[in-house]
Order: C-alpha cells, then structure tokens, then sequence
C-alpha cells in the first residue's frame, strides 16, 4: 500500500502498532449517523474548491481532504479541514482505494467529492467500493469519457458534430470518405483541448495512430464544425436544473489554447433566443446523463454553416478560468458553496436557491510577459475582481447590461496583446 503522509500518524498496520514512535488513537464505538457530524471526504490533485470545503464545514462537517504531496503547502482553508492526507501523484486506483479503505478502518465516511475532474473516476470507484451513495462509475464516464457523452447524447436526440471512435480502420477510412474534413483527434478523457489534433487529410492520420499505438482506442475521431462557442454552467438538485448560466467565449477555447491569444467569455443575454434554446439544449442533455446532483460545465457550438446548435462536451465540476467568479459576479450564486450544500444535503433536506442578482459579466484573461503585470492603467468602474496569478493577467467585469460587457471586452483584448500577451504550447498534460 502506497505511503500516506498527514498532520498526525496514520496507521499503516493492524490496531496497537506504535508508528513513528506514536500509539493509535484509542477508538470508541462510532455514534449512530445521526448522533454525529457527516463526514465528507474531498479528493483534489490540483488547488481548487476552497469555498466547497469552507461551506462543508459551516453545515456542521467533519471535513477530509485528500490531495497530492506537492500541495501540502498550498493555499487550502486550513481552518474549515479537519484532517489532511497526502498521497503520490498518479497512485493507481486500486492504491487509492487501499488507503482510503484504510482510513475507513478508524473513522466512518459518509461522502465522497472530487474537487477536480480528473479525480472523478477515482471517487466514483471508492464510493462503489465502500457503498457510498453518490455518482458511480457508469454515470461518471457520462462526464468524462468524450465517447460516451456523445453517443448517449445522440441516442437522446441532442445535436452533436459526427463522430466515430477510433478502433476499426476499415470504419475510420469510410468516416473520413464520407465526412468532410478537417477532423480532430480526441483524447476520450482529457480536457481544455490537451492531446487534440487537428487532421486535414487521412494521411495525416495514420502516422499518429501508430504512435498512439494501443492507447489508440482511447481516442475518437470527430468533424471540425466552425462556430461560436457557449458554455452553460448549472446547479443539479434531484435531476432538476435549479440554476444555469450561458455564456459565449470569444475566440474558441481551442483556438486560444492551440494559437494564443486573449481568453473571453461574457453573459449571454437573458432575453435573446439564444439564451433560451441553449437553457433547453442544456437541460435537455443533463436530463439524458442521469445527473441527480451537483454541478455542471457544458460547451455547446453554434455552427457558422447552418446555424445549428450542437453539443461538444460535459463535466460535472465547476468551470475553470474564473468562470465562476464572473457567475457570482453576475448573480450572486458562488457554485462552490452551492455544490457544497447539496453534497451534504444529498437529497435528504430540501435545496432552495439563494436569492440571485440579474446583471452581466465577463472574463478576459492571458498569460502574460510579466511575472507580476501592473494592471494600474485599467481603471474602469467595471473591474470587481484582478487576477493576480503569476504571469497572468486578467479581470472580472460586471455591469447591468450586457452590451458594457461586450464593449470592454473587446476593448481590453485589443489592449492585453500590446501589454501583455505571452503565448506558450498546449502542456501534454494538465498542470495544478
């Protein structure tokens, strides 16, 4: 079983071992459930989820965070966790389930959240283990698994770009004879547009299939639609969308993450059909993956060539990027706590929405030249929030009306690529 460091001796050998010259804690008979605080444990390889862990522990939680060795010093609320756990990056599941099996043995567990996407599966695994209600691994691969979004869209009426899983050759030539290009190569399991290729020409593709080897089935191959981009973030409490947001991006996300360039995503507004039919469509997909509760991040495109709606992906987290800080911005509704709440309500108490603001806002973020850029020059009364991660810069905006957003937007992306613009490659893989 893989070591597990936290801030007091975790036994690793049966009850009455002395471990780093320490004794176990004596352990007394568990109270009933209801006698005692739910225990939720979070499972995050990247620093995100604060609030979600703040808000657990104001509903009255016990409140464990499991995360990687490299984050012991990170800027997680210290105060709101009751226990850390720390693990080597990229542990196996069965070396995940062993340990947190293991901690089981000298305290219950009641829930299960993984703060991150790419934790997902991980915590689905270990509620089916331990019999924890929450997603299981069916449902989870409905949120992650690119493939499986797709073909359980499809079958439920939901407009998605053609696409076909790379695994038969004889199917992949008569898909490219019949699709027009260009393609993408996906990754079925990855995200922010990391591992994809765009293909012009079957020739192109061949080459990277046998690189890819047997991880070739973990791909599919889909039609490039040009188009613009929305995304729609939601609260799900019981199969039903409580609350749901659409946005449009600028440019592409994967034009910004291949080319460079200067990221954006504003309100859509509330009274455009647009709005409306995106709302449906989102709606409309959830209810197909068989979301009972928590949150959602879905993009969606609008195809330059005929207009159409169609659906690109789904994660059952909260969006990246600031998004939803440009939420709470708008509306007043934080997706982390809310998240929160239903976790440890599961059902079993009533969700009801706080009360929500109607006004706009918008997101315009870079990498930028400077390690520390001075953003001093922009002084609009607009700006509720400065990002000040190294080497970025960026804002949050909020106004009444959308066409301010709109026109700052623009603005600012003109003015970011003269102050401050850096463009560096798409990583091989995701980084905290």
């Amino acid at each position: 079983m893989p070591k597990i460091r936290r801030r007091r001796t975790v036994p690793a050998a049966p009850l009455g071992t002395i471990l780093g010259g320490r004794k176990l804690p004596e352990l007394k008979p568990d109270p009933k459930p209801n006698q005692r605080p739910l225990t939720i444990l979070c499972i995050s390889s990247y620093e995100k989820g604060q609030e979600f862990l703040r808000t657990c522990k104001r509903e009255g939680c016990r409140v464990l965070l499991l995360t990687v060795e490299k984050l012991r010093d990170a800027n997680w609320p210290r105060e709101s966790v009751d226990e850390f756990f720390y693990m080597p990056e990229d542990l196996p599941v069965q070396a995940i389930i062993n340990t947190v099996s293991y901690l089981a043995r000298w305290q219950p567990i009641d829930r299960i959240v993984a703060l991150d996407e790419f934790d997902m599966e991980n915590a689905a695994a270990l509620r089916e283990h331990l019999r924890i209600p929450g997603m299981g691994l069916t449902t989870v691969r409905y949120f992650r698994d690119k493939l499986a979004m797709r073909g359980r869209a499809k079958e439920a009426g939901v407009n998605v770009p053609e696409f076909i899983h790379v695994l038969n050759h004889a199917a992949l030539n008569d898909f490219m004879s019949r699709v027009k290009p260009p393609w993408l190569l996906k990754p079925r399991s990855q995200a922010s547009g990391i591992g994809m290729k765009k293909i012009h020409a079957p020739a192109d593709l061949w080459p990277l299939l046998d690189q890819l080897g047997d991880a070739q089935s973990n791909y599919l191959l889909e039609q490039f639609v040009p188009g613009d981009v929305f995304h729609v973030d939601s609260i799900v409490s019981e199969r039903k969308v409580d609350f749901a947001e659409v946005h449009s991006y600028g440019a592409p996300p994967l034009n910004v993450s291949h080319e460079g360039g200067v990221f954006t995503t504003r309100t859509v507004s509330r009274t455009s059909a647009q709005y409306k039919a995106l709302q449906k469509m989102n709606r409309d997909l959830i209810t197909a993956l068989g979301l009972v509760r928590g949150v959602t991040h879905a993009e969606f495109l609008r195809a330059h060539e005929d207009g159409k709606l169609y659906f690109i992906e789904i994660a059952a987290r909260v969006g990246g990027a600031y998004i939803s800080d440009a939420i709470e911005a708008a509306t007043g509704i934080n997706l982390w706590r809310e998240w929160a709440r239903i976790e440890v309500g599961s059902g079993n108490t009533a969700y009801a929405l706080p009360k929500r603001r109607r006004e706009y806002a918008g997101i315009v973020l870079s990498l930028a030249r400077q390690e520390t850029p001075d953003t001093s020059s922009y002084t609009d009364p607009e700006i509720v929030e400065r990002i000040t991660k190294k080497h970025h810069a960026g804002f949050v905006l909020r106004a009444p009306k959308p066409d301010r957003v709109a026109e700052l937007l623009d603005s600012y992306s003109v003015r970011f690529r003269e102050d401050y613009l850096a463009v560096a490659p798409v990583p091989e893989k995701p980084s905290s």
